[in-house]
């Protein structure tokens, strides 16, 4: 039973506590045992709560043996990435200047999760200061690893989290998507991962904000059912979060016939490498399949504009996190040069910037006058060596989505011909992040994808 209890869904292990035929304490011990073996291949872990897991599964189990179960999360294993803050556990954010750091609080997602009986596993590995370049290296804690070829990149910067989902060790990951860091390590991983909507989120209790209202926390699962247990246990308003109001809760529904789905498979000069191109065309035809009027067009919002702006977040708010701290030959090679860019910008330059966002989210809106939906592939370019910053074009897809803080989903698609997984992406209009789950649910339904496994 071990051997198989760490292959199960969220949903499937939560149906199995019910029915009694295991417990929790008995699938923490088999995800254990899979952590021993494969964690030293993929450096998942940036802190492994054992006996705080054990507490917790104890827990669920004295509850499941008495009938009062929290809620669908109960006994439920679940990681976190290590820029979000679990009570009592180090949140080093990917670096050497925060290996002191213990949270005194729960970030709010992470306080729904335990309200609900969530079993957490610890903290997953993460790009510095959430800024990779497409992988999962730091000086702090070394190369995060992809499960369908260790030599590769997992992804930035929920690419630990994504690794340890695609690799059993646990179903379920938190993450957080500032341009693309939930999406684009689900797309290399052979997961499903939702960016929502600003705001559908609340946040409490967390770190400083360095990407303005551009990252949110969402779920990372190896299918539909798992990812929608998820948001659903984290989502909702929150009187200390002003941009969470207006969201009421969700759940899977039906998909309204021939919605007009307009496809980009490139956007401007950027490169699509080609196992993505041809798969996500084919995703395309699959969608148009199932009842969906699929067009093809070009870039929905102006590029260059948001080309000119979008780096100016990330360096402003590290050089404004940094400037009271002895970071010098502390932190990793890419961020000196942006910490001096983000030191010579103007107040004028930040507005700008915030100004080019608003911009991009009304000419988004627009598009979505002629359009329910909108496809593209989730990376540009296939994972490549982890140790390594990924081609610029990579990350083309993503950006512009937090930019307008509308909710994006990625879906796998068929693998390429060496095996390695590929991900489309859904972008649909603002608050209306269910219907891109219930869109999934349709596709996973028709081209399923969570029986293809690493070979670990």
């Amino acid at each position: 039973m071990s051997d198989a209890l760490w292959k199960l869904s969220a949903t499937e292990l939560s149906q199995g506590y019910r029915a009694g035929t295991f417990r929790p304490s008995q699938v923490l011990v088999a995800i254990l045992e899979r952590i021993a073996v494969v964690d030293p291949k993929l450096n998942v872990f940036a802190v492994l709560d054992v006996e705080g897991a054990k507490a917790a599964a104890a827990d669920s189990d004295a509850r499941f043996e008495v009938g009062q179960s929290l809620g669908a999360f109960d006994g439920i294993p679940v990681t976190i990435k290590d820029n979000i803050n679990v009570k009592g556990l180090r949140c080093a954010w990917g670096s050497n200047l925060y290996l002191d750091q213990i949270s005194a609080e729960d970030e709010l997602p992470v306080a729904r999760l335990r309200a609900q009986g969530a079993v957490i596993l610890g903290k997953t590995n993460v790009s510095e200061f959430t800024l990779g370049r497409g992988t999962v290296h730091t000086l702090a804690f070394g190369t995060s690893r992809n499960p369908w070829n260790p030599e590769l990149t997992t992804g930035a910067s929920t690419g630990g989290g994504a690794a340890g989902v695609a690799a059993g060790l646990g179903p379920l990951a938190l993450g957080t998507d500032g341009g693309g860091s939930i999406r684009r390590p689900s797309s290399y991983q052979n997961l499903v991962g939702l960016k929502p909507s600003t705001g559908r989120v609340a946040r409490t209790h967390g770190l400083p904000v360095i990407l303005h209202d551009f990252e949110i926390i969402g779920p990372i699962a190896r299918t539909v059912d798992d990812l929608a247990m998820a948001l659903s246990a984290i989502e909702g308003p929150d009187p200390r979060d002003r941009l969470s109001y207006g969201f009421a809760p969700g759940a899977i529904e039906p998909v309204e016939q021939g919605l007009k789905v307009l496809y980009v498979p490139k956007f401007g000069h950027w490169d699509v490498e080609e196992p993505i191109a041809k798969s996500c065309a084919a995703a395309a035809r699959n969608m148009a399949a199932l009842g969906f009027e699929v067009e093809e067009g070009g870039t929905p919002f102006d590029l260059d504009l948001f080309e000119t702006y979008w780096p100016l977040i990330g360096g402003a708010g590290l050089a404004w996190l940094l400037k009271d701290t002895n970071w010098q030959g502390r932190i990793g090679d890419a961020y000196p040069s942006m910490i001096e860019k983000g030191k010579s910008a103007t107040a004028i330059d930040y507005v700008s910037a915030l100004d080019a966002a608003r911009q991009i989210y009304l000419q988004l809106a627009k598009k979505f006058e002629d359009y329910d939906l909108i496809m593209t592939p989730s990376a540009g370019a296939m994972p490549w060596k982890a140790d390594q910053p990924g081609p610029a074009y990579h990350r083309a897809f993503t950006g512009f989505v937090n930019a307008a803080g509308l909710p994006a989903i990625n879906i796998p698609c068929d693998p390429a011909a060496n095996s390695m997984p590929v991900g489309f992406q859904l972008i649909a209009p603002f608050g209306r992040d269910w219907q891109l789950i219930s869109i999934a649910k349709v596709f996973e339904a028709a081209h399923p994808w969570a029986q293809r496994r690493p070979h670990l």
